[in-house]
């Protein structure tokens, strides 16, 4: 199996999971063609509908045959042939966990019905009483609504898992929205709809050369959560490399399949420009995993701008707003830096303050927190002494 690995291989998907070793892969990402006429490189997405179906089976039978006893699989799928390819999997003899609806701007424009803009995301598991789903894990909870808005003593300290209804905003500051209930009190955190964007032509994440791409913001959702570090990742339809390359940032074993050589070829490409630990493409969720100085400072800024129940969005997004700030500053008194400008200039302090914010677990990209701190005109008057930045502070 060794052999196979941190490999796309040009092979039809069913033939290449028929040779693997059975129960050899613990995880498995599939967005496979969704049969409403997309133009692929070297694929006919314009089957019969039984011939569709007839397909899916076969490549899902394939799936349950690759995956370990306690594996999960994870299927991607838009409206069309949901229900369908649901109930094929189950039939094949997978267990559903959840049905996810995956809600992304920038959806696709259709002249005689609502604009498309959710996608199916099933999470199957072949036992329904062993599998991986690291629940207690804080990298894979958020802040709730009682501990960033209303300080609430009724709080969690370990937040809450995200609901099923996916929301990761757009990599623009001005959209961020650090919970779902951001957007005027939809997506609750005990619903099912998740909301990312869709990776839009527009978008640096975009890669190219294939036009169905994954935000890795989601597949990181997905392999942090229902995998180890270290265990097998498997993407039966790789496209644009997208599930191996977050894999391989998360410091998992990868393999893929993909019936183009121009997409091997690019894929591959994109993989060696990968490296274990890289930071996920867009706008990062929140996470638990942020030391208590900055719990802390979260708890006293929200304080000070929420001292009531709020109002409306606005008055949200401005604490939040307060709260980041505040953040950046204090990120940037660890970083033994003069002034905001100077770390367009002192690599060292750039370094130092991009880590302390990370670890301080503010919601943005390091080179939107160097932006912001400049754009906020940080100064401190410690620059000779550059400390370190812990959660022990």
């Amino acid at each position: 199996m060794n052999d196979l690995l941190e490999t796309i291989h040009n092979v039809d998907c069913i033939d290449g999971m028929n040779r693997l070793p059975q129960g050899s892969v613990d995880l498995v990402f599939a967005d496979p063609p969704f049969n409403i006429g997309y133009k692929y490189d070297v694929y006919d997405d314009r089957m019969a509908a039984e011939d569709y179906l007839r397909w899916s089976g076969e490549w899902i039978t394939a799936v349950w045959s690759a995956l370990k006893p306690d594996g999960t699989f994870w299927l991607a799928i838009g409206d069309d042939f949901a229900a369908e390819l649901k109930l094929e999997a189950q039939r094949v003899g997978f267990h559903c966990r959840s049905w996810v609806i995956w809600y992304y701007t920038f959806g696709v424009n259709c002249k005689n019905k609502f604009t498309r803009s959710h996608t199916h995301l099933f999470h199957f598991v072949k036992d329904p009483k062993r599998f991986t789903f690291r629940a207690d894990d804080l990298e894979n909870r958020v802040p709730s609504a009682r501990m960033l808005v209303y300080n609430d003593s009724r709080q969690n300290a370990n937040g809450r898992l995200p609901d099923d209804t996916w929301v990761i905003p757009p990599e623009v500051p001005q959209t961020f929205s650090l919970r779902p209930q951001d957007l005027d009190q939809c997506f609750q955190p005990e619903e099912s709809d998740w909301y990312f964007p869709r990776v839009a032509g527009t978008f640096k994440e975009r890669a190219g050369f294939h036009g169905c791409q994954m935000p890795e913001q989601l597949l990181g959702r997905i392999i942090r959560t229902c995998s180890e570090v270290g265990e097998i990742v498997m993407d039966p339809f790789s496209g644009s490399a997208s599930t191996l390359v977050v894999a391989k940032k998360l410091d998992r074993r990868f393999l893929g399949f993909e019936l183009s050589t121009d997409y091997v070829q690019a894929g591959t490409e994109r993989l060696k420009n990968t490296e274990i630990g890289q930071p996920l493409t867009g706008a990062p969720e929140p996470t638990m995993s942020a030391p208590a100085t900055w719990k802390k400072n979260l708890k006293k800024t929200t304080a000070r701008s929420t001292v009531a129940k709020p109002s409306s969005v606005k008055e949200v997004r401005q604490s939040i707003a307060s709260a980041i700030d505040a953040g950046i500053r204090f990120a940037f008194e660890k970083c033994g830096a003069g002034a905001a400008a100077d770390l367009e200039t002192d690599t060292d302090a750039k370094v130092e303050f991009q880590k302390a914010c990370q670890q301080a677990g503010i919601p943005l990209e390091p080179q939107e927190c160097v932006r912001r701190a400049i754009e906020m005109g940080c100064r401190t008057n410690n620059a000779q002494k550059r400390l370190n930045f812990t959660s022990a502070d």
